[in-house]
């Protein structure tokens, strides 16, 4: 029996023996008829909580656009990691570099510019590379919020584009406890995944484990075969354990996340890929421990939080030693560092171990005269240190500091204030690093401060009608990577350098919304203006290190322009259609024709879904079903505006894909819950496309496959089951 069979019966088996149902809590998961039957028509006011600049707060009291993917939404969306399952939010796209590496992009702007938190700190892995994923499980995230705009108020520098909360699974009900596995199967890359949860609260002792795993092989497109290097392997554990009583909680989160990805190679040295799980050299291997202490006090109607949050994330490379290539394929499981080549074939290239300390407290007062205050104070050190043979950046600490205060005030349950102030102080200093008996890079030290704010406010007109205005002040001090790279970045296909003058982004952006909602219609629209002073970018030149092209980071002043706009109808009972548009128009301000467009803009994208969700079953004593089956239309339309410096970008055409899927809940003669199974059918026509912010857009493969850059992935359908437990 061949390993990827046997994974598959392995995952299957454990899922059903670990999660057999058994009888449930009478308040969760109890059948509904009438749910199945007659589906609920009318589409209900969001009165969801989301984070707003003084802690959470109903979502129509908010003036910051936000966006939020539900539990339901996530387990739905067939995806190989959570960054790709988000990038349906509109406004929102990603950056990648073949299936397992995704990086988040909000209204074009990404890397550094985007602040991913989990566990309630911020997530630090190297993130100002291309070629760096987000080193979060996805299947430990129960729902997504997406904050849009300048968000350093509440998380200082670096949160330029946005913020990217993962919340985890909400609190058990005292007394009550739950298991969960799940697996998955997509036939393009032959993911395999599942994941093992158990979670509960005994007598407010909070605990949640999770262990999950996924194998990859290199994903094929209908133009270039199997493409090389898009092979990856991960494996993740979860843990959490805490109190939770009457004065507040307190909680311990402990993860280790493992990822092997393939590194696609260009020019002479590509080669096709395979159906192999094995990992080819070159290759990256990743580790990520976190450990974050969060606490929260309740001080009369007033609250105090504290976050203690320690992060290592180990990055290391692994190439061919001495120019040898030898590539050929071995069947293996993907299980070791060295799969295709011997030790004496392999040497480590590039090596970073990050170690990040975060800390962040606030103190929020509710009802002081009508007024909700939030003080606080937060920030980070950091120390980076070079392992490996080869070098891109040198040796750095770096300390953050930042101060803010919060206010929010409602009046008549009409209108909402918000608005606050930050400072920020950051030191960066670099340490000298020699190679050969040459300097490779200069010491030197960087200081940045700012003070950043926002101001808002949301008018709820009516009922269904809600207007929304807002501008913010943002920050962002340009990072290691922009001030002091000298190297090749492999899976980029360029090297870097960098320019230690750079000075800090500051961003000016105006936010306008408005959402209107009947009981069976929905609208609205978000739209944005930016201006940022001293926007850095990565621009090609016209010399070369050997065959590799150089870019040079650079600046100038920039302005953003775009926005949003959403339409759900409910058409007749239990079918809906949803539609939304992005659209992002970045330039640089007073710049010739050939270098006025920002790099990496997402194309502007429409996506429509039409939904229909139905019963089978329902009469007493039976098996029932709660269905539901969807066709999506996902247009990308043709991006011209690139930018043309040395061809540091291309243009990408226009291209439709379609998606199908169908799903369900499956139900027990006795009420009891059995499974969620989903299946979809991704790109449906095989579709021949390239994503305008991949990566693979750039390889030189012409000698290969006859054409230069590499196509996305083409159909592949995926089935997923999970089997919930109460107990």
């Amino acid at each position: 029996m061949n390993s990827v069979a046997a994974r598959c019966i392995y995952s299957f088996l454990l899922s059903v023996i670990m999660c057999w149902p058994a009888r449930m809590s009478a308040e969760v998961h109890v059948w509904q008829p009438d749910s199945v039957a007659e589906p609920d028509t009318c589409i209900h006011l969001p009165e969801t909580v989301v984070t707003n600049i003084t802690g959470r707060a109903n979502a129509r009291h908010t003036p910051v656009p936000v966006s939020l993917m539900t539990t339901a939404q996530l387990r739905r969306t067939p995806s190989v990691n959570i960054i790709d399952a988000i990038s349906r939010i509109p406004g929102v796209s990603q950056l990648s570099s073949g299936n397992g590496v995704s990086k988040p992009v909000i209204r074009g702007l990404g890397h550094n510019r985007v602040v991913v938190i989990d566990n309630g700190v911020r997530q630090e892995g190297q993130q100002w590379g291309d070629d760096h994923g987000v080193e979060i499980d996805g299947a430990s995230v129960s729902s997504v919020e997406v904050l849009k705009g300048p968000s350093s108020l509440m998380y200082g520098s670096d949160a330029l584009a946005g913020t990217i909360i993962m919340h985890d699974a909400p609190d058990m009900s005292e007394g009550s406890h739950y298991a969960e596995a799940g697996a998955a199967y997509h036939t393009n890359d032959g993911l395999i995944r599942y994941s093992l949860d158990t979670r509960g609260n005994e007598s407010g002792i909070l605990w949640d484990v999770r262990w999950s795993q996924k194998w990859a092989h290199d994903y094929k497109s209908p133009r270039d075969g199997y493409v090389n290097g898009t092979a990856f392997a991960e494996w993740a554990l979860n843990a959490m354990t805490g109190i939770k009583k009457d004065w507040g909680s307190s909680r311990l989160y402990l993860s280790a996340y493992h990822m092997k990805p393939g590194l696609t190679e260009d020019g002479a040295e590509y080669r096709p890929g395979s159906t192999s799980y094995s990992i080819a050299v070159p290759y990256q291997h990743i580790m990520h421990w976190k450990a974050v202490w969060d606490n929260y006090i309740n001080i009369g109607s007033d609250m105090l939080t504290l976050r203690l949050g320690y992060q290592n994330n180990h990055r290391r490379e692994y190439e061919h030693a001495h120019g040898d290539h030898d590539h050929s394929h071995h069947h293996g499981d993907g299980g070791h560092d060295h799969d295709h080549d011997s030790e004496a074939e392999v040497h480590e290239g590039l090596a970073l171990r990050l170690h990040t300390l975060t800390y962040d407290t606030h103190y929020i007062m509710h009802d002081l005269e009508e007024w909700t205050l939030n003080f606080g104070v937060g920030g980070m050190y950091q120390k980076s240190v070079n392992l490996g043979e080869e070098f891109l950046i040198p040796d750095y600490s770096l300390f953050d500091f930042g101060v803010f205060a919060t206010a929010a005030r409602s009046w008549h349950d009409r209108w909402h204030l918000s608005a606050g102030l930050r400072y920020d102080f950051r030191n960066l200093d670099s340490r000298e690093l020699m190679e050969n008996g040459a300097v490779r890079f200069e010491p030197f030290s960087r200081r940045f401060n700012a003070v950043s704010g926002s101001v808002g406010a949301v008018w709820n007109a009516t009922p269904g009608l809600d207007v929304r205005l807002n501008v913010s002040r943002g920050f962002r001090a340009p990072g290691i990577n922009e001030l002091a790279s000298n190297g090749s970045h492999e899976g980029t296909f360029r090297y870097e350098l960098g320019d230690r003058t750079l000075l800090p982004e500051e961003s000016w952006q105006a936010d306008a919304g408005l959402d209107y909602i009947t009981g069976i219609f929905k609208c609205g629209f978000s739209l944005f203006a930016n201006r940022i002073s001293n926007y850095i970018f990565l621009q090609r030149t016209d010399s070369y290190s050997g065959t590799t092209p150089i870019y040079e980071y650079t600046a100038g002043d920039a302005r953003i322009l775009g926005g949003e706009v959403y339409a759900d109808v409910n058409i007749v009972r239990g079918l809906s259609l949803s539609s939304n548009f992005s659209y992002v128009d970045s330039r640089l301000i007073h710049e010739l024709n050939s270098n006025r467009y920002l790099p990496f803009t997402p194309a502007p994208r429409w996506l429509s879904t039409l939904h229909y969700d139905f019963g089978i079953g329902g009469t007493e004593g039976g098996f029932r079903a709660a269905c539901y089956a969807e066709v999506e239309a996902d247009l990308n339309f043709r991006q011209n505006h690139v930018n043309r410096v040395n061809a540091t970008e291309t243009p990408t055409p226009f291209y439709a894909l379609f998606n199908v899927s169908a799903g369900a809940d499956l139900y027990l003669p006795n009420r009891r819950k059995l499974c969620t199974v989903c299946l979809t059918l991704a790109n449906a026509l095989n579709r021949s496309y390239v994503s305008h912010l991949s990566r693979l857009k750039y390889a030189d493969t012409a000698s290969v496959t006859g054409h230069n850059g590499l196509c996305n992935p083409g159909r592949s359908l995926s089935a997923s089951v999970l089997f919930p437990l109460y107990f």
